[in-house]
């Protein structure tokens, strides 16, 4: 099992490296505001931001710690788009929702800089993203996917084919790659944690350890935690894989799953630039895909595969270090000095739920994979659409989400099959 370190967080590379900052209390008492953010993560912490940013009176309730989930754990990748691309976005969903969602493809990783830019948040930023493909089939995808994306208005994109991709991966293992040089790389829970000091600085009230316990629907709404109460006159759900028991209808409609992170011990100047020379962070083209980049201190952070249901793995070190070698065999006497896993949510469509409870009561989740720019998006639009401004909230809002196969009992192992099934397919490249 892992272990907890004295902030609350899982014991990862993040929580041993982040940022100094003061621990906030539990929530004690009776306390009003205009919006209760519930959940402390990218999306919860950057609605309650924008929220502030409008005037609005905000405060968030965290039921362990900031950044305690899937925004304090994931593999740090600034990844455009969204799991589900426009062209299947489309083909769901209509013309019109396509062009909806494909003007705000690139808007997450803008929102993250200038959140990093506007209050100075060192997390240390690195420009630069690539899609490996490991086959033929995989490759032509990627030759679609930048002609799809440059529909859409993204210029800032390169393919590298056969020894073109030595350049920037130190492997034989693709046969091509795309670059996009808008993505990037960064310390997660260093970001969420500056910006959870600019909400504070702007008037913004942040309570850890306060995990919500029931909610009163009304107006006001009225949300309980063990030892204090918020009434707001809007609430917002943002605790995504770990909002289990509050939105019990939503939970049909999704489901957690786990995803395991190695990290090395700190590389030399030499092998690092060797495995990574242009320090762009990388995901493959499998279904279960491999996803990897060199932190600010030259460790190799490894992540990849996904548990169904949320479960970890028995030895998260022994999944993930065979993934790892099998990209980079030279590592093969490097120590791991960690290793964890943490929980997305993945819903069927793969598309995030955005949507409202009665009239004042709103949540965002379920980004399927492509969190962390698509979170951040997600506090935009939850600020926008609290101020009046519907919009593109509603873009996402109308899109329909089914439930996902088999209920509770079966969506794990009918997902699992699944995989396998995609795995098989990237083997063989069919």
């Amino acid at each position: 099992m892992q272990s907890q370190v004295s902030s609350g967080h899982v014991a990862s590379y993040y929580a041993a490296s982040a940022n100094a900052g003061p621990q906030r209390p539990a929530l004690s008492g009776d306390v009003e505001c205009d919006v209760c953010v519930v959940g402390a993560g990218f999306t919860g912490i950057s609605a309650a931001l924008h929220l502030a940013e409008r005037g609005h009176r905000v405060v968030v309730l965290e039921s362990v710690a900031i950044g305690f989930g899937a925004s304090g754990r994931n593999g740090g990748q600034i990844v455009n788009s969204y799991s589900r691309d426009m062209d299947v976005i489309e083909k769901q969903n209509g013309a019109d929702t396509a062009r909806a969602l494909g003007a705000m493809a690139f808007e997450g990783n803008q929102i993250i800089r200038q959140r990093i830019e506007k209050y100075q948040i060192d997390c240390d930023l690195k420009e630069g993203n690539l899609f490996a493909a490991c086959n033929k089939k995989q490759w032509e995808g990627l030759k679609e996917q930048k002609a799809l994306w440059e529909r859409y208005g993204h210029q800032q994109l390169e393919l590298l084919e056969g020894k073109e991709v030595r350049r920037e991966i130190g492997s034989e293992r693709y046969v091509g790659a795309l670059v996009d040089h808008s993505g990037g790389h960064l310390h997660p829970l260093n970001l969420v944690l500056g910006q959870a000091a600019a909400l504070e600085a702007l008037g913004g009230k942040i309570f850890e350890h306060s995990p919500v316990t029931q909610v009163e629907h009304g107006e006001p709404v009225t949300l309980h935690t063990p030892k204090g109460r918020v009434t707001a006159q809007r609430v917002v759900m943002a605790g995504n894989a770990y909002m289990q028991g509050l939105l019990p209808k939503l939970e049909q409609k999704s489901m957690p799953c786990g995803t395991q992170i190695i990290t090395t011990e700190p590389l030399s100047s030499e092998l690092a630039a060797r495995l990574l020379p242009q320090d762009k962070a990388v995901e493959d083209c499998n279904y279960l895909l491999d996803y990897y980049r060199l932190t600010a201190d030259n460790r190799l952070l490894y992540g990849g595969g996904v548990n169904y249901g949320g479960q970890q793995s028995a030895s998260i070190e022994a999944a993930i270090r065979s993934k790892m070698l099998t990209t980079f065999p030279e590592l093969g006497d490097v120590r791991v000095d960690y290793a964890w896993s943490g929980n997305f949510l993945l819903t069927l469509n793969r598309l995030p739920q955005f949507g409202r409870i009665n009239s004042n009561v709103y949540y965002a989740q379920g980004y399927s994979g492509h969190g962390v720019t698509c979170s951040h998006l997600a506090g935009k639009l939850v600020a926008e659409t609290i101020s009046g401004e519907e919009a593109r909230f509603e873009a996402f809002a109308q899109i329909s989400h089914l439930p996902m196969p088999g209920g509770r009992l079966l969506r794990v192992p009918l997902s699992a099959m699944g995989a396998w099934f995609y795995a098989m397919r990237d083997r063989l490249a069919v």
